[in-house]
C-alpha cells in the first residue's frame, strides 16, 4: 500500500484483487493462490493503480480517457471483469455497489490539460 493512499483507491485495490482471485479460482488455479498468470496480472493491474495520475480523483477505468495498460493486459483484465463482475454481487456485495457506483460517475478533466 502506497504512503497516503485514499480510501478510493484501497477499495480499488481490494477490488481487482477479489475479481481476479474469483476467476483465477473458477478458470485455473481452483485452490486460494492464484495461478502465476493471474499473479502477475494483479500485480501489473496494481502498479498501474499506484501509478494512476488522478490519484484519488481516479475515474473508473471504463471511463477513463487514459488508457494506461498494455493492450494484452488490458484484454486479460477485461476477460477478467466480464467474468468476475456478475459474481461481484454475492461474494462482495459492497465492492460490487460501490464499483458500479464509480462507473457512474463522469471522469475529471485530465490531469496537467488545462
Amino acid at each position: 500500500m502506497e504512503h497516503g493512499e485514499t480510501g478510493r483507491i484501497k477499495r480499488e485495490r481490494r477490488t481487482i484483487e477479489a475479481m481476479i482471485r474469483i476467476f483465477c479460482r473458477a478458470r485455473h488455479s481452483g485452490g486460494s493462490v492464484p495461478c502465476p498468470g493471474c499473479e502477475d496480472l494483479k500485480a501489473y493491474a496494481l502498479c498501474r493503480l499506484d501509478r494512476c495520475p488522478y490519484g484519488a480523483d481516479k475515474p473508473a477505468c471504463t471511463n477513463c480517457p487514459i488508457h494506461c495498460y498494455k493492450p494484452d493486459y488490458r484484454e486479460r483484465i477485461r476477460e477478467v471483469m466480464r467474468f468476475a463482475g456478475p459474481r461481484m454481487v454475492t461474494r462482495h456485495p459492497v465492492l460490487a455497489l460501490r464499483h458500479l457506483i464509480d462507473e457512474r460517475q463522469e471522469a475529471p478533466p485530465r490531469p496537467g490539460a488545462e
